[in-house]
């Protein structure tokens, strides 16, 4: 192979790669960010994860953009494990529309189709019209890739014997079409090369349809990679990919004679044959998965098993037919469901305090995640009251739900304090801005009274003790003074010039937010006490 035809391969891969990605961002573009609320909202049953899963890849054109947005909402605690395994299911599915498309014999047309496609490009006078210009663009050059890398393969026309091994030792393709993916790290370029060379007799059915499972089990590795560093349950889902391919492979190796009799069924076209196999792999190996999602869930925990560190999105008390069954217990459960919430803004609060004191830069990942969760606790408390004030309740019930509604403000507010505080450290540590001994003792005294603040406010929440509602009070009169104090202080230095000014602007800010911590705990503690009174007066 001269060094003009390999620059000629590798061009070609090129284009067929840009050809993808640009078809897939502008179906992106075109559908907005619904495909991530699909993959959040509707994967309930693995069923609906597949669909949601084929779905949001045909827009986006990769299987591999499909897993890693899974397994990052597996991570932030938007999904779980058993959801986005249908996901992965249906993302392997939806990435065979690629192979089906480029088995069309249309390179002759791939010009004119840039062209056309140019014309909206250039000349839409919407954005609409742009992306849909953009995307046929994208489209012709799957084609015009394809063109180029069969012409660049020519001259292994004559050496057919290279590729015979692939067809008397099916594990050769395997590896072979693994390894390649895993370098490409697009299943639907190295699919789109097996065809090609299948299209022009370098291989057969029989030494082909190795190499396409070989390149299923590649594309493994881009959710494998963009795991690394997050945490075990997005690694979990991560492997769960790797073991979905691997052991749908490794049956259908065994299966081999009747599957490829199957796919020669299909079509006289070897590419189509192949663009079938691609389909049919996927489709019978999720059918083959579907019934125990279960069973391989307890697989992949018994491999890699879970950390306890998973906050999973959404409400653990919250059951809407409490609402008509039994209405006290309906707000006994916005009772729970807000202590919970209130337990993990103190959790942000001890975080932030990690991430200053020991400089721990994984913290702020932790603070974003356990935000999402907070923020979607509060709408679903807020929807799921809002439908309990519609049933008739006794006064001291309503009055005691309208105040749990009221404290749901208040405690969203400390999550939204804690994402400032560590934002401000990331700004911080980005800039490399210092903070003294001193600044750092003050800050220490002065987080570690405002999350005693909102721990004893969630405890009091919890437990209706009027002594731990006092002592929150208290504590807010105290951390008010200091936050006088240390800013007085901290002006003084800056004015004697032995504090840097960007960090003295940091250290300020974080008072002002540790401050208002401390008013929304007291907040909450005077929610209580009106509680209190009211159940006394009724009792």
């Amino acid at each position: 192979m001269t060094t003009g035809l390999f620059f000629n391969l590798l061009g070609g891969v090129g284009l067929f790669l840009f050809g993808i990605k640009l078809m897939g961002e502008s179906l992106q573009d075109l559908a907005g960010d619904r495909m991530r609320r699909l993959i959040s909202a509707l994967t309930s049953s693995p069923v609906k994860g597949v669909i949601v899963g084929a779905m949001v890849t045909v827009l986006i054109q990769s299987s591999s953009a499909t897993t890693v947005m899974t397994a990052s909402f597996v991570h932030a605690g938007l999904m779980t494990l058993k959801q986005s395994i249908g996901v992965i299911m249906g993302a392997a599915i939806g990435t065979t529309v690629t192979a089906q498309l480029i088995a069309f014999n249309i390179k002759e047309f791939a010009l004119p189709i840039i062209g056309f496609g140019m014309l909206f490009a250039v000349f839409g006078r919407t954005k609409r019209q742009k992306y849909i210009g953009n995307g046929i663009v994208g489209f012709g050059l799957l084609f015009v890739g394809m063109q180029t890398m069969e012409n660049a393969m020519s001259f292994l026309r004559d050496r057919q014997d290279i590729f015979l091994a692939f067809q008397h030792h099916p594990l050769l393709g395997v590896l072979a079409g693994t390894i390649l993916t895993m370098l490409v790290q697009s299943s639907s370029a190295t699919v789109g090369l097996t065809i090609v060379m299948a299209s022009q007799g370098l291989l057969t059915i029989d030494s082909a349809i190795p190499i396409l499972f070989g390149d299923n089990i590649g594309t493994t590795i881009t959710a494998v990679l963009a795991s690394v560093g997050l945490n075990r349950s997005a690694r979990q889902s991560a492997f769960a990919h790797v073991f979905f391919k691997v052991i749908g492979v490794l049956v259908f190796l065994v299966l081999m004679g009747p599957f490829k009799h199957l796919v020669i069924l299909t079509s006289s076209n070897i590419a189509r044959q192949l663009a079938n196999a691609h389909t049919i792999f996927n489709v019978l190996n999720t059918m083959l998965f579907l019934p125990f999602v279960d069973p391989f869930v307890k697989l992949v925990r018994a491999v890699i098993p879970d950390d306890g560190t998973l906050t999973v999105m959404g409400s653990r008390f919250l059951d809407r037919n409490l609402i008509s069954a039994s209405p006290i217990a309906a707000v006994e459960a916005v009772r729970k469901e807000l202590v919970r919430m209130g337990i993990l803004t103190l959790d942000m609060i001890r975080d932030v305090k990690t991430a200053f004191v020991e400089n721990d830069r994984k913290m702020i990942e932790q603070v974003i995640q356990t935000e999402r969760v907070v923020n979607e606790l509060t709408r679903e408390i807020t929807s799921f009251s809002t439908d309990l004030m519609q049933v008739s309740l006794p006064p001291v019930l309503s009055s005691s739900l309208s105040f749990y509604v009221n404290g749901v403000g208040d405690v969203e507010r400390i999550g939204d304090h804690a994402e400032n505080l560590i934002e401000l450290y990331e700004y911080k540590i980005e800039h490399n801005l210092p903070f003294s001994d001193l600044a750092m003792e003050e800050f220490d005294v002065m987080i570690g009274l405002s999350e005693r603040a909102v721990r004893l406010a969630i405890e009091a929440l919890d437990t209706a003790d009027s002594k731990k509602v006092d002592l929150v009070l208290k504590l807010e009169d105290e951390i008010d003074a200091m936050e006088r104090n240390l800013r007085k202080r901290h002006i003084d230095r800056l004015n004697q010039g032995v504090c840097n000014p960007a960090s003295g602007v940091i250290f300020i800010d974080i008072l002002s937010n540790l401050e208002r911590v401390g008013d929304h705990a007291n907040n909450i503690a005077l929610i209580v006490k009106d509680i209190n009174v009211i159940r006394s007066k009724e009792a």
